[in-house]
């Protein structure tokens, strides 16, 4: 379990949340709170509804009901200026990195400075550069996104997130696609920007090893629910068959009664 000094103020508090896309329900009444400082991993299945709850989180879809606070700010009534000027507090590391193809890594790494702060050029290469150097990419600054391997991608994906030292950090899947050795050093990169940073970090991933080595806490989402919160031990030795399918790999199944399924069966034939 990753080893840290976390608070008990909340600085994610987020209470009944339900989320519909048309009929279909995808978020059934959430409740989640994450500390400041601690590493919040969120896992589940695909199609469980860990991406839905975080995209909530960074203010990109609204709720059907329920209130998300980031900061002690309702992100779900607060005017289009007030979620902008409050995202200068957030960064985001997206699945596949997704950086700017015809930019440079400097210059995807400048960008958010670029676009929230009247920062002078200069300023904002040098900053740009410190943040590279945190993630070893020291003499990057050049290389177009085409030129970079998987992990280095990430990186830079990361680099930029921090780039104006947020208060909150989103990393959605930072293994996928990683091989181990590689992974394992992004989880210990993560780990130490916490420790220097100071950053309350929330992470979705379907990645048990990296999980188990980086969270302070786990949420196991499955169908929209919230299975559990907990820490590494008591989700590992968790009793409900749900989290263990979840961590265990097991397909979902269902008890099915043979007599009732040969009298559909035959029904639905005309026997």
């Amino acid at each position: 379990m990753a080893a840290n000094e976390t608070s008990d103020q909340a600085v994610i508090e987020i209470e009944d949340l339900v989320t519909h896309y048309g009929d279909r329900q995808i978020l059934d009444h959430v409740s989640l709170r994450v500390r400041e400082g601690e590493i919040m991993v969120i896992m589940g299945g695909s199609g469980s509804g860990k991406t839905t709850l975080l995209r909530h989180m960074l203010g990109l879809k609204n709720p059907s009901s329920g209130t998300i606070r980031l900061l002690g700010k309702d992100i779900t009534r607060i005017s289009r200026k007030e979620l902008y000027e409050l995202r200068r507090e957030m960064g985001v590391a997206f699945q596949g990195g997704a950086l700017f193809s015809s930019l440079s890594v400097a210059e995807n790494v400048q960008l958010p400075l670029r676009e929230h702060t009247n920062l002078d050029d200069k300023t904002i290469r040098i900053m740009a550069r410190m943040k590279l150097e945190v993630v070893n990419l020291s003499g990057s600054d050049q290389l177009m996104p085409s030129e970079l391997s998987g992990g280095m991608t990430k990186r830079v994906a990361l680099a930029r997130a921090i780039v104006m030292d947020p208060k909150l950090l989103f990393f959605d899947e930072p293994s996928a696609g990683l091989d181990p050795v590689v992974s394992a050093e992004l989880d210990e990169l993560i780990l130490r920007l916490r420790r220097a940073m100071k950053m309350t970090i929330v992470i979705v991933t379907h990645e048990l090893e990296s999980a188990f080595a980086i969270a302070d806490r786990i949420t196991v989402i499955d169908q929209g629910k919230v299975l559990i919160t907990d820490t590494i031990d008591a989700v590992r030795n968790s009793d409900d068959r749900l989290v263990q399918n979840i961590l265990n790999r097991r397909p979902r199944s269902e008890d099915v009664d043979a007599d009732d399924y040969l009298r559909r069966l035959t029904e639905e034939t005309g026997g």
